[in-house]
């Protein structure tokens, strides 16, 4: 008998990450990041929201479809502990595991039922790259979900506050004023991986159709260029 269980991809993500590098390492961690969740044809079936506009919370299961590979391993390194400290991967929130499959929690800013793609889900506070597969959307249940005493293990030993940013207003303004909040608090967050630290290193991330270039000193991070990119 086959272990094996086929899910539907039920819908896409639309977020302002093309790629890995600058998304947030959870959901929920920066409420500027706008999304929009764009579901196939065979479920675009305005019944299958009934209801949904009474939460505000909702959960995205997904798939790490930039993580997919055939073989697994028991432990894994996360980058918050600096990349060289192994965790057994049940204990991590790492993509490289059995399965791929991912678990975020958004803030459903609302049901569009209007939209000429069918029914559209717009959130907050997504931690996905544009374009991920979503399987699955739940209601998130405060009276059963939050659990505000819960040990959190060692995923509380990481950096603590957030970075001074400084971008020059010429360079900000390019940006679209909706994202231009957005952008500062990802940088805030420090995209880096913890175990790089190289003060005279220019890091780079795609973000909402824009190259953005930064170096890191301190606790300061100094945006260096921003720039459109070409389609």
């Amino acid at each position: 008998m086959s272990n094996a269980v086929e899910l539907q991809v039920i819908a896409h993500i639309h977020s302002d990450f093309p790629s890995k590098f600058g998304i947030p390492r959870q959901s929920g961690l920066i409420d500027e990041l706008k999304a929009q969740i764009v579901f196939e044809p065979p479920y675009r079936i305005p019944d299958a929201f009934r209801g949904l506009e009474g939460y505000s919370h909702i959960w995205l299961i997904w798939q790490f479809s930039q993580a997919i590979r055939e073989d697994w391993s028991p432990t894994v390194r996360p980058p918050r502990l600096g990349g060289n400290t192994r965790m057994g991967v049940f204990a991590t929130r790492s993509p490289f595991r059995p399965n791929h499959i991912g678990l975020s929690c958004v803030r459903l800013e609302k049901v569009d039922l209007q939209s000429s793609q069918g029914p559209v889900l717009h959130v907050a506070g997504a931690d996905l790259m544009d374009g991920t597969p979503i399987y699955d959307v739940k209601p998130y249940l405060p009276y059963t979900d939050s659990h505000p005493d819960a040990k959190g293990g060692f995923s509380l030993q990481q950096k603590s506050g957030v970075l001074q940013v400084d971008c020059p207003p010429q360079l900000l303004e390019q940006v679209p004023t909706a994202q231009q909040e957005a952008l500062l608090a990802v940088l805030a967050q420090d995209p880096r991986p913890a175990y790089q630290n190289q003060a005279d290193r220019v890091y780079g991330m795609e973000f909402a159709g824009f190259d953005v270039h930064f170096t890191v000193s301190g606790d300061c991070l100094t945006v260096c260029s921003l720039e459109r990119r070409q389609a």
